[in-house]
């Protein structure tokens, strides 16, 4: 069973997540992503951006406001009914989510007394934000969701391009929630970063069914073509009764995570609510009429997407801790080293085609400690594929390639690293669907 306090803590060393304001005590549900982990990051959203959007000829792209007139809020009904169950702790004051049974037990057995608890009272989980110069100032909210800006933009995006119906608005963007019990690292967050899609179809039945199956099937394959372990991945359908109350149908995305089946992404089938509340419709120029579309929604979580990555990609193998990561993930494509850091000629060597590869790859370089150290290292950061130049690199142009998974060596000369490099990387696609 791999253990959370192992991925937490290789996050930190190694450079992937810290604490908020650390050197302060951190902030609870707020997160750093350090210079490995802004790549990984950055990575799943890129992959997610050109599967969606680059590779599709009926996606656009957006990237709206955090923060919007409080009217759209209203209008979607997060004003009113953005809103989680709460308790509070009488012994302790401190409060939890009603509905999480198993915070509740854990609670009441970490105090030695007997725990009560007040009747469970809603708390809006939106974050305001005062604007302005002069008081009073004007209250606004930092975005609960991405998904708003996508709908009041809708009439700019029909206008300004050549879209048609069936077709979707892509965005990547940050949200914030304020989460009462945020935790289990960074699953449950304030902060947090969420990529979407808003596909519009006609208010059709048959068309509804069609692109909500077709949507959970896409979104599925394309975790698990990023390497997602395929048994570790389910569809939980949600009940009638849990269902938002805009959904016509809901499934979310789960991973059998340390801490459980926990979910990372939603299919919606939103029907005209939204489009509806802003008062939105959309002219057919086929059909000649008017009409509120429907609306399929994907909604992923980029901070639970890469927490799984870690979590599916981490494995103790003997002495090695090792991030098995797909290479379009991996933070770094390539690590290369000379064999020894005492020698001028290997380190002249090494950094030539150290040089050459970065101007393409993401490349690392690294002459700390001996060989085995260095290879352990690019290990638990994931790195794909290591070259060390040694005496015989001197003599005929050739270095060692080690694969990370395997750990088997090969010999390749220098002017056919790149090309074989790219082709590693071409044969292992980026999650297109």
């Amino acid at each position: 069973m791999i253990s959370m306090d192992g991925v937490a803590a290789l996050a930190k060393r190694r450079g992937f997540i810290y604490p908020s304001s650390d050197i302060y005590g951190g902030i609870a549900g707020f997160w750093d992503y350090g210079p490995l982990g802004v790549e990984l990051k950055r990575n799943i959203k890129e992959a997610w951006w050109r599967a969606m959007v680059y590779e599709r000829d009926d996606v656009v792209g957006l990237d709206a406001a955090i923060i919007m007139n409080p009217k759209v809020w209203e209008a979607s009904g997060h004003v009113a009914s953005f809103t989680d169950p709460l308790v509070e702790c009488k012994v302790c004051h401190q409060r939890f989510r009603s509905d999480k049974e198993e915070l509740l037990l854990a609670h009441e057995k970490s105090h030695k007394e007997t725990v009560s608890w007040t009747e469970p009272r809603k708390f809006n989980l939106l974050t305001e934000v005062f604007l302005g110069v002069t008081e009073p100032k004007d209250k606004a909210y930092l975005r609960g969701e991405i998904t708003q800006g996508v709908f009041v933009n809708f009439r700019n995006v029909v206008d300004s391009t050549r879209v048609k119906i069936p077709f979707g608005i892509a965005q990547i963007g940050k949200a914030f929630r304020n989460e009462i019990t945020p935790g289990n690292f960074t699953f449950r967050s304030r902060e947090f970063e969420q990529m979407e899609l808003e596909f519009f179809i006609r208010p059709d039945d048959g068309e509804g069914e069609k692109w909500f199956s077709y949507w959970k099937e896409k979104r599925l394959s394309w975790y698990t073509a990023l390497g997602m372990d395929r048994k570790k991945l389910r569809f939980r359908d949600h009940a009638p009764d849990e269902r938002a109350h805009y959904a016509r149908f809901a499934t979310d995305i789960e991973y059998e995570a340390p801490f459980g089946w926990s979910e990372f992404e939603g299919i919606h089938h939103r029907g005209e609510y939204d489009l509806t509340n802003h008062k939105l419709t959309y002219h057919d120029d086929q059909t000649g009429g008017t009409y509120t579309p429907w609306v399929i929604e994907t909604s992923g979580g980029v901070d639970r997407a890469t927490l799984f990555f870690l979590i599916n990609s981490y494995r103790e193998d003997g002495k090695r801790t090792v991030l098995s990561l797909h290479p379009t993930l991996a933070p770094y494509k390539a690590a290369v080293f000379p064999l020894v850091a005492n020698k001028p000629e290997l380190v002249e060597k090494a950094r030539g085609v150290y040089r050459a590869l970065k101007s393409r790859f993401p490349t690392v370089w690294d002459e700390r400690g001996n060989i085995g150290k260095r290879y352990l290292a690019q290990d638990e950061i994931g790195t794909p594929w290591c070259m060390t130049v040694d005496y015989d690199t001197l003599r005929d142009d050739t270095v060692t390639v080690r694969d990370r998974d395997t750990t088997k060596q090969e010999r390749v000369r220098i002017s056919e690293l790149a090309g074989i490099l790219a082709s590693r990387l071409a044969a292992t696609p980026p999650g297109n669907i």
